[in-house]
């Protein structure tokens, strides 16, 4: 750090523009940041969707958003909505900017903004091209540490800058007004904290949620054999979804979906006894404050992408498996493959036995 920049750092840029879960992950490398740097300003590049999550969740002092659906548009509007960020990034003269994303675009908003210490990976995910060049000064390996987990990537920045590692897994700490907003819910609700279960049935792809009716299905032997109360959770666009499972179930259910902002989920989860859900961005962010997760995996492999920091189960069907989905899959991408739909119920519900007993004594223990 000394050859590239004297003086203290006040500012650091961390470009995150991918999804929910990938911000989760990416909580880790920002409270090292904080830890190495008392004091300094870390602030994230991500669509504008999640900015109130970093903040509400004191991972980032500062959110700079862009426009997905912009940036997906015409040329012309993914050149005004490029131009439009560059702006906006150059105005706040960051002293270091760490390029997680690793696309083109970023690597081209890495290079233009002026920061003196520009950290990116070496070699990239997505090579360049002849005509491009990595603008990063300090280069990361594509996995530190050794590991194999996306988070291992997120963090292997620090493992290039030599700073040490003191938070090894993401750490949502939500503020005490998302606390509160989530308590006076459950309340409203009659969920009694540390007494129920969030299931999350949503995710982005068909292929990746596991079928409404073997929810349904679980969710009513779970009640049944703990006792434990249901809360459905996810955002108004995966209401037909939790129709599906309400319509399906016996047990009752308290339907939450869409009832709180993305922000105050993690308040939300650190209240639950167990989570429920399949392979998406609220299993993490239940993992992140420390809440026991049952995930379900496809052809995604938990390896890379399962819950990390908290007692955990990650059922996936085995592998190589007969394809179920038909012309709905579109191998080998794993976010486009439905190997979840194998599941059994009785596989998850156990998963889940197993996990409520092994967590029964020392909820906080880490497995």
């Amino acid at each position: 750090m000394s050859r590239l920049r004297s003086g203290p750092l006040r500012s650091i840029l961390i470009l995150q523009t991918k999804h929910i879960g990938d911000l989760v992950l990416s909580s880790a490398l920002a409270r090292n940041l904080q830890l190495e740097y008392p004091g300094v300003r870390i602030v994230f590049l991500c669509d504008g969707r999640f900015a109130s999550f970093l903040t509400a969740n004191d991972v980032a002092s500062e959110v700079v958003t862009f426009r997905r659906s912009h940036m997906r548009g015409t040329p012309l509007r993914r050149a005004q909505e490029l131009i439009l960020t560059l702006l906006k990034l150059r105005r706040s003269h960051f002293d270091m900017v760490v390029d997680i994303t690793d696309t083109k675009t970023s690597r081209f908003i890495s290079g233009l903004i002026g920061a003196p210490v520009r950290v990116g990976y070496h070699p990239s995910e997505r090579p360049p091209s002849w005509v491009e060049c990595q603008p990063a000064n300090v280069k990361a390996k594509p996995f530190g540490y050794g590991g194999q987990h996306f988070l291992c990537r997120y963090l292997s920045p620090l493992e290039a800058l030599g700073i040490e590692l003191r938070v090894r897994d993401p750490d949502i700490r939500p503020l005490p007004l998302e606390t509160t907003k989530a308590l006076a819910l459950l309340d409203k609700f009659h969920l009694r904290p540390n007494a129920f279960v969030a299931v999350h049935a949503g995710a982005s792809f068909p292929g990746r949620r596991w079928q409404p009716e073997r929810f349904a299905a679980a969710i009513d032997r779970i009640s049944a054999e703990t006792g434990l109360d249901v809360a459905l959770i996810g955002s108004p666009d995966e209401n037909e979804v939790v129709e599906k499972v309400l319509a399906a179930a016996k047990a009752r259910i308290v339907n939450l979906v869409g009832a709180l902002p993305l922000e105050t989920l993690p308040a939300l989860f650190k209240q639950a006894r167990l989570f429920l859900g399949n392979d998406s961005g609220p299993m993490h962010m239940a993992a992140a404050v420390g809440t026991p997760v049952v995930g379900l995996f496809g052809l995604q492999s938990p390896v890379h992408w399962g819950p990390v920091g908290v007692p955990s189960i990650a059922v996936r069907p085995a592998m190589p498996c007969d394809c179920v989905g038909g012309d709905l899959c579109e191998r080998p991408d794993p976010n486009k493959a439905c190997c979840v739909w194998r599941l059994e119920a009785d596989t998850v519900v156990n998963a889940v036995l197993q996990l409520l007993a092994r967590t029964e004594m020392a909820p906080e223990a880490v497995v």
